[in-house]
């Protein structure tokens, strides 16, 4: 395990070396298994991630500024959603914010990806958010054929800046799985606003700042700001 080098909240896990890609035909058999049902690493891939990075430990803490099952610092951890402590959370939520990670950046914030040798696919660095749905296959689960969640129902109300009310906060939880870092409060104010400003330019929509059913839907189904 590296030593951990003091990072700007823009930099990655840890500081790798330049990742080196190899292609399956270089490996022979390959570090790739057979494919999944969606172009991201195979489950093998990770697995081998993780015990390179923590042991395959979940709850790993070592008091290093990494955690969990694949040393996340916290500002990496926030930028892709997540919340709380890496370690505190549970294995889908870190495998899912560890693949949210590669469709983001690709395999360059793992030191260990490059001594393995891991190839990246189409999806490294695409900048498209995975569902969790999608997500499952790291651990076992399997690619549900079903939309992961409906659209929350829209709830009636245009909402603007100053306004309190518990659907703010489901919007709120949705945009940090879009890489936002709400706590959740559920009052709308200039980090709501912005992310609104964020999802209505990224969908074509009139750029008001009211959180509108457009708007709203958009959050779900729409573009994903950039």
């Amino acid at each position: 395990m590296d030593t951990p080098h003091t990072q700007s909240p823009t930099v990655g896990i840890r500081r790798p070396r330049r990742l080196l890609l190899i292609t399956a035909a270089a490996l022979g058999a390959g570090v790739l298994t057979a494919p999944t049902a969606i172009a991201d690493p195979s489950a093998d891939d990770w697995a081998a991630l993780r015990r390179c990075e923590s042991s395959d430990r979940y709850d790993t803490n070592t008091g290093n500024g990494y955690y969990g099952a694949y040393q996340f610092d916290l500002p990496t951890w926030r930028s892709v959603g997540g919340t709380g402590r890496p370690d505190q959370a549970s294995p889908a939520e870190q495998d899912y914010r560890a693949l949210y990670l590669y469709r983001m950046r690709g395999w360059q914030p793992w030191t260990c990806a490059a001594t393995l040798g891991l190839a990246a696919d189409a999806d490294a660095a695409s900048g498209t958010p995975p569902t969790r749905a999608e997500a499952a296959y790291i651990s076992g689960g399997t690619i549900s054929s079903q939309p992961e969640t409906s659209t929350p129902e829209w709830p009636g109300t245009v909402y603007r800046y100053g306004d309190c009310a518990a659907p703010l906060r489901t919007f709120q939880l949705r945009m940090n799985e879009l890489g936002y870092d709400f706590q959740g409060t559920g009052c709308y104010y200039d980090k709501t606003r912005r992310a609104v400003l964020d999802i209505q330019r990224a969908n074509d929509i009139y750029p008001s700042g009211l959180l509108g059913p457009k708007t709203w839907h958009a959050a779900w189904h729409g573009t994903p700001p950039r």
